[in-house]
């Protein structure tokens, strides 16, 4: 058996009625691996160890919570007042304020405590995928949504035109009018018409703000840069946004037809950004194009196919529509307009929809040519009108019944954020990062670097290259996603917030905008200007990305010289202090000729006829320890007690 989150040993040995030794002393006789006394045991593993030891736990009853429940809330569930459950989490050492959102794991805890197990509510969203991806749906093939990143002047906005103006007949007056954020083109592939979805977002800084939200809407990145200019500040950024994203980046070297071109030079730097471009033996494709002329875009759009076959996208075309909003807005005499990217499912005219905490009925649909639709099927951008107001950028878009439960999951939701917004927070921005790194399974510690000057950005940075922490065959790093020169900005909180990191200033100080967006997401901001407390303090982080070790530290020893015997049947060990002192309440180990009998608490200590605290070496004293009457002359008491202390 092996020690999982669940049930704390220090809970397991108050409940069992045995002190700390004796509890690791008997996991160690049944086979049960725990690293001290902060260790956690699953609630199958914990109840093994019950049983075994005689003291089963039978699980009495199931109760339904949310996710994340308010103490009252799991209090009620359980039979219990809050301030019973309050008292309750107390006794475990867990401190919480009576109107606290728990976590899915203290929730189970107190649960166990009560012999009950948890079954979380399953949210209205996850019901309606379960509703959609119902049984007999077949998946097929829809068409890549691609972004187009880069620097402000390296052609991104040209490359967008030309791909549109292409993609039209000449007759079409009007139809390259682009105006919904996101468009779709038709490239002949095969032999066969091939649809692509274009987001035309302002920049990174929307796509990631995006991403952070939990909207995945982005399949591939295409990387615009000049090949007359090289990487720039913006460039470094957007790579950095298209690799904590997790997408395939296609590299568009703009501008490849001047005189004083240099795509080699190009592809360089991008090697040294961990973007190896298929010409240097990489995988990332890279092709010449010219957004002015228009040399080059055919095989862009080739590939951008290509890689779209290897990632297999698929969706569901049948049963309700599921989507991403791209933008949205107010406009005079149209009400709440929002572009939608249809992600699952069909969005038909006339559905009850809502999104976030916005609802209400699609009463027009349109493309990027102002052309009207009666449906959207997987990866088409459409415009809608017919919300009661404008949601925000990433929320889920969904179709319900009708219009009244679109009403009531909307005012529902917002009933949740406004108690999110009033409810204080549980731990502080470093906790709750960890906390998301622990459930994502990753120990590294993610940081983002800004600097004054290249010179210090690249000192610090070889620094954090340089830091690591080693537990057992885990190696625990700072993992730099994103490091430039210039102060803090919002796009800098954003990708923090995307990405679960840190900001780290060295002689760079945050704006107004990314202070505000930072202490909104709780996001953790440090600022230095001595490379050494930089240093210092991002191995102490480290440091506590490990797991926190117990380790005995021996008080002193005494000799038992004489056996006493109370009416009560109580055996007290007259005892000599040979080392250090004896302190009551700690924890005793009894040795008979060098091997362990017996381990306990010691429960009294007595000087003469006085009970004391502790007893210093050379003076005698009377001890009792817990369920310890097996006392013989010549045994020996180890007095020691057991700490919990950071891993250094």
């Amino acid at each position: 058996m092996t020690v999982m989150a669940g049930t704390r040993l220090t809970d397991l040995a108050r409940e069992l009625k045995m002190t700390h030794a004796e509890l690791l002393l008997q996991l160690h006789d049944l086979g049960v691996q725990a690293q001290g006394l902060t260790a956690m045991l699953d609630l199958e593993t914990a109840n093994t160890v019950r049983a075994l030891l005689g003291k089963a736990v039978v699980v009495k009853k199931t109760v339904e919570v949310s996710h994340d429940p308010a103490l009252p809330e799991l209090a009620i569930a359980l039979g219990l007042s809050p301030a019973d459950a309050q008292a309750r989490f107390i006794a475990m050492g867990e401190l919480v304020s009576i109107n606290q959102k728990l976590t899915d794991s203290t929730a189970e805890r107190l649960a166990a405590e009560c012999g009950a197990a948890i079954k979380f509510k399953v949210p209205p969203k996850s019901r309606q995928m379960a509703r959609r991806h119902g049984a007999g749906a077949e998946a097929q093939t829809r068409p890549p949504v691609v972004t187009v990143m880069g620097h402000v002047d390296h052609g991104k906005t040209t490359l967008l035109d030309t791909i549109r103006k292409a993609n039209v007949a000449g007759g079409e007056f009007g139809g390259i009018t682009q105006h919904i954020g996101a468009y779709q083109v038709e490239v002949e592939h095969d032999g066969e018409k091939r649809k692509i979805t274009f987001i035309d977002t302002p920049g990174h800084k929307a796509f990631t703000a995006m991403r952070a939200r939990g909207a995945s809407v982005t399949d591939i990145v295409v990387l615009v840069v000049a090949a007359d200019d090289g990487l720039m500040p913006q460039t470094d950024e957007a790579i950095n946004h298209a690799q904590a994203a997790g997408v395939p980046i296609i590299v568009a070297v703009n501008k490849s037809d001047l005189p004083d071109a240099n795509p080699d030079r190009v592809k360089t730097q991008l090697t040294e950004r961990n973007v190896v471009v298929e010409d240097y033996g990489g995988t990332t494709p890279a092709v010449l194009v010219s957004a002015k002329t228009g040399a080059g875009v055919p095989e862009l759009l080739e590939y951008i196919l290509l890689v779209a076959e290897v990632q297999e996208l698929k969706a569901e075309y049948g049963g309700d529509a599921t989507g991403t909003i791209i933008e949205s807005r107010v406009e005079t005499g149209r009400g709440a307009v929002a572009t939608v990217l249809v992600q699952g499912g069909t969005l038909k005219q006339s559905d009850a929809v809502v999104a976030g905490s916005s609802w209400g009925k699609v009463r027009a649909m349109t493309n990027e040519r102002f052309e009207r639709l009666d449906r959207a099927t997987p990866s088409t951008p459409v415009e809608i009108i017919g919300l009661n107001a404008a949601p925000q950028a990433g929320d889920t878009l969904e179709v319900v019944k009708n219009e009244r439960e679109a009403r009531t999951t909307a005012e529902r939701r917002s009933n949740q954020q406004r108690e999110e917004r009033l409810t204080p927070a549980q731990h502080g921005s470093l906790t709750d990062l960890f906390k998301r790194a622990d459930e994502a399974g990753n120990s590294d510690l993610n940081v983002i670097v800004k600097a004054d000057v290249h010179g210090s950005l690249e000192a610090v940075l070889a620094q954090l290259n340089e830091m690591e922490q080693v537990e057992g065959e885990e190696v625990i790093r700072a993992v730099v996603k994103h490091s430039g020169v210039g102060g803090i900005t919002e796009a800098d909180a954003i990708l923090a917030e995307a990405t679960g990191a840190i900001i780290i200033g060295f002689n760079s100080m945050p704006d107004a905008a990314s202070r505000k967006l930072a202490q909104r997401n709780r996001t953790e901001i440090r600022t230095y200007t001595l490379i050494y407390e930089l240093v210092e303090d991002l191995d102490r982080l480290l440091k506590g990305r490990l797991e926190p070790i117990t380790q005995e530290f021996e008080l002193g020893k005494a000799l038992v010289r004489k056996v006493f015997h109370t009416p009560r049947g109580v055996y007290i060990a007259g005892s000599y202090v040979s080392e250090g002192k004896i302190v009551r309440g700690a924890e005793a180990r009894i040795l008979r000729a060098g091997e362990l009998v017996h381990a306990g608490r010691i429960d009294s200590l007595r000087h003469i006829k006085e009970d004391v605290r502790d007893i210093a070496q050379g003076f005698e004293c009377g001890i009792t320890v817990v369920d310890w009457n097996d006392v013989q002359e010549g045994d020996v008491v180890e007095c020691f007690e057991v700490r919990v202390v950071e891993r250094d």
